[in-house]
């Protein structure tokens, strides 16, 4: 049995309270699209119209439509008995054929699992995206007991290791500038929602040449971070674990955190 440890208050999926870029305008028709997809994704399972539109929130008339329309372009199918709608594996194959041309995930997914290798700890590779972190790929650790993600989940800049050593990487003077007058939401009791400590704290962990939340984001769990460039993109790649086992392997990992952005 594995048990993964998630923050479930920021599942999108689940609750909507997931920090989002800043900057973008919502369009409601790919965002219902978006929904129609996801409640497959939760339920596992054929849905009918009437399903779709009670859990997605979709007025019936719009959700036929949506529907019929993916159904003739081959991304659902239709069943008779019960009355439902499938989706067809046309959706998988394209973002399959996409993620394998990704031009930068693909070459660095294999240290990644090395670094998850070594460490036994789940490893997070993410980018910054307006005003948090996009996860964009996720090696689960080997261990029972686990820190689970998803690629595609959104965290906060000031709570998550990833969005410290994104903000890490900026120049002091800009750090300051980019933090100046904002709110900075306590994601649990041990998260810094001061602008002076968090500066202070994203100051000193540069000078060790990596970065650390202990529970700041999720309850029990601490990660340890470090920023690299690649192609004049900067990345952030973690390693994140329960606290117990955490605690007893920092220096141990930061180590190989460090040794593996050198190598990439």
């Amino acid at each position: 049995m594995v048990k993964r440890i998630r923050n479930t208050e920021q599942s999108a999926p689940e609750t909507g309270a997931e920090p989002k870029p800043a900057g973008g305008v919502a369009v409601t028709a790919i965002e219902r699209v978006l929904d129609i997809f996801e409640a497959f994704q939760r339920m596992r399972k054929p849905l009918s119209l009437t399903d779709l539109s009670e859990m997605t929130g979709i007025p019936k008339s719009s959700c036929h439509a949506i529907v019929h329309t993916l159904t003739a372009r081959g991304y659902l199918y239709t069943l008779t008995r019960p009355r439902a709608i499938y989706p067809t594996r046309r959706l998988y194959d394209m973002a399959s054929e996409i993620q394998a041309n990704d031009p930068f995930i693909e070459h660095i997914l294999p240290m990644l699992e090395r670094l998850r290798d070594a460490s036994r700890e789940t490893v997070i590779l993410g980018k910054r995206q307006g005003d948090a972190v996009i996860y964009l790929q996720v090696a689960e650790g080997l261990h029972t007991i686990r820190y689970s993600a998803k690629p595609g989940e959104f965290k906060p800049l000031h709570s998550s290791s990833i969005g410290k050593a994104l903000l890490g990487s900026l120049k002091e003077v800009e750090l300051r500038a980019q933090l100046a007058e904002r709110d900075f939401p306590a994601i649990t009791e041990t998260t810094i929602t001061d602008t002076q400590a968090l500066i202070t704290d994203i100051q000193d962990s540069r000078r060790k040449g990596y970065f650390i939340t202990r529970g700041e984001n999720v309850p029990d769990v601490w990660a340890i971070s470090a920023f690299l460039n690649i192609q004049f993109q900067t990345f952030g790649i973690a390693i994140a674990g329960p606290r117990h086992r955490m605690e007893k392997t920092q220096d141990e990992c930061a180590k190989l955190l460090v040794s593996a952005c050198s190598l990439i």
